[in-house]
């Protein structure tokens, strides 16, 4: 068994965590949010290596592209508006929009790099094709 390259492995922990952070959201709560419960679908294809996994990964990576932009031109509005109500916390404690903006930015820059990556591209190709059944 062929293991993933690493930036693909270090792309399935990410969309691991992601995922369980989601469905204990999603069981706490008891709102499905399809912005972070989309994931299980592009995990499943990844851990199947499905022949869709790939675009899976890049149209999953785009979705919270667009989400991310719309929140960011929100957060600029909102904090042209008002300043003194545009914060972000996190367990009691502020965390600068900038930093946020950061954070966003690399996963979305990490998540494309690995969409495009042409040693993704081989794996998740080679891997469908091993395991589609050969006509004899």
């Amino acid at each position: 068994m062929k293991l993933p390259p690493l930036p693909l492995c270090l792309l399935f922990c990410l969309y691991l965590v992601l995922a369980l952070l989601s469905i204990t959201r999603a069981i706490i709560t008891g709102n499905l949010d399809m912005f972070t419960l989309g994931v299980l679908p592009v995990l499943v294809g990844l851990v199947l290596k499905t022949t869709w996994a790939l675009w899976a990964v890049r149209i999953y990576t785009a979705i919270q592209t667009l989400g991310c932009a719309a929140l960011g031109v929100t957060a600029i509005l909102a904090s042209h508006i008002s300043p003194e109500d545009t914060r972000l916390f996190f367990a009691g404690a502020e965390i600068p929009l900038w930093l946020a903006a950061a954070t966003l930015f690399v996963l979305l820059s990490f998540q494309w790099w690995v969409a495009f990556l042409p040693s993704t591209r081989r794996y998740l190709h080679v891997a469908s094709t091993a395991n589609t059944p050969q006509n004899s």
